[in-house]
């Protein structure tokens, strides 16, 4: 009777303490997916070096199980490219499924090397283990920033060589090209709002953002833009779908030595308009709004890749805080991180930032501190050369 007791009160305990929640749990997975682009180099003048396609990469990471020690789960070998906004690749809600868009391929005739548009969006089954290529799709010519909606059914593509974005419906794990819609000039980047029923879409040469109008699988765009600041390349949206962020990088994906904005966007007005700039600094490229809707960052290139000898030139690239407080964003802390900044992914609850260094091939992480960033001294070696980032859709 004694050991019978002994064993009731040790199973009631136990279940006690896992009622009370003193039982260990198992950390939440969050992926982060890197590409890695070893096509692409700058010499000492800032000249651009092409190397022989073949050795890209892109690695899927687990940054859930420890923050400020991520965890890579697979690398896989497929083509992808620095040229464009960090933004060609996505991850769906549920992190099932990702999606990567190869923009250029490196083709060599008579000894000489030049990039040439190309067409491929490769479908990650992030389910499996470790996490496999199941599907090539081709889409436009050129395939740049692109979004999934939250709802994980449709995903857009920006083709910039083909002045277009390709609609996608995604059923499971099987896409198809359904749409293209023609956007008059070329497009870097395209987001879904968080309701799934607008998008926006970055058309960087003429510095306008074109609203996209979606009810199903239907998109439309009905010729509305909004005049953002010069050469918007990246664009992002607050979770409660109020506002838009596009970040200005001011010289056609470089950096110049001017001083370059983030433009603020409502989408609540009627119709939506741009309602403020922020100054940011040289070059902003990578740009993302933290889940919590209070705080974003905008990544700045500030003359990392170019000449050695301008005099806008630096070692490092930096990251700028921005406070989102209703319509009102100001620019906060600006923190050093390493050369060519590239890619912005904040942890599901925003408590971390990860920034992807393309020429140091490490990934910074920053702690965000309310509305300021703050240094860990963490940082986590890549495969290879990190040219876009993204992690899972928060919203």
């Amino acid at each position: 009777m004694r050991l019978r007791s002994l064993c009731f009160t040790s199973l009631a305990l136990a279940a006690l303490a896992g009622c009370a929640g003193m039982a260990p749990s198992t950390p939440e997975r969050q992926l982060l997916l890197v590409a890695n682009d070893e096509k692409q180099s700058w010499n000492d003048a800032g000249a651009v070096q092409l190397g022989a396609h073949g050795r890209d990469s892109v690695q899927v990471i687990d940054i859930g199980s420890d923050p400020l020690a991520p965890r890579s789960l697979v690398t896989l070998p497929l083509d992808n490219t620095i040229a464009g906004p960090p933004t060609n690749l996505a991850i769906t809600a549920d992190e099932k499924l990702a999606l990567v868009a190869n923009s250029l391929n490196v083709v060599e005739e008579n000894g000489v090397r030049r990039q040439v548009p190309d067409n491929r969006l490769f479908v990650i089954d992030l389910a499996a283990t470790p996490p496999k290529l199941i599907d090539t799709i081709a889409v436009g010519r050129q395939p740049s920033g692109l979004s999934i909606n939250r709802a994980g059914t449709l995903a857009l593509v920006a083709n910039r060589a083909d002045n277009a974005i390709s609609v996608l419906r995604i059923a499971g794990q099987k896409l198809t090209l359904i749409d293209t819609v023609a956007m008059g000039e070329s497009v870097s980047h395209v987001r879904f709002t968080p309701d799934g029923r607008r998008a926006l879409a970055t058309k960087f040469p003429n510095h306008k953002v074109a609203m996209l109008e979606i009810e199903g699988e239907k998109v439309t765009y009905n010729k509305l833009d909004f005049a953002a600041g010069l050469w918007p390349y990246n664009v992002d949206v607050t979770p409660d779908g109020k506002l838009a962020l596009t970040a200005d990088n001011g010289n056609s994906g470089a950096s110049d030595g001017q001083i370059d904005t983030v433009s603020v966007i409502d989408l609540e007005a009627k119709p939506p308009r741009v309602i403020d700039k922020v100054v940011v600094g040289d070059g902003p490229e990578g740009l993302a709004v933290s889940p919590t809707g209070k705080f974003a960052v905008a990544v700045l290139l500030r003359g990392s890749n170019s000449a050695k000898n301008a005099y806008f030139y630096n070692r490092n690239g930096s990251v700028v805080g921005l406070k989102i407080d209703g319509r009102k964003v100001t620019r906060t802390n600006e923190v050093e991180v390493r050369g060519l900044p590239e890619g912005a992914v904040f942890s599901a609850d925003g408590k971390y930032l990860y920034v992807g260094n393309f020429i140091d091939q490490d990934i910074t992480i920053l702690r965000v501190d309310g509305d300021t960033l703050v240094p860990t001294g963490k940082s986590f070696g890549l495969a290879g050369h990190p040219a876009a980032m993204r992690g899972r859709l928060t919203h």
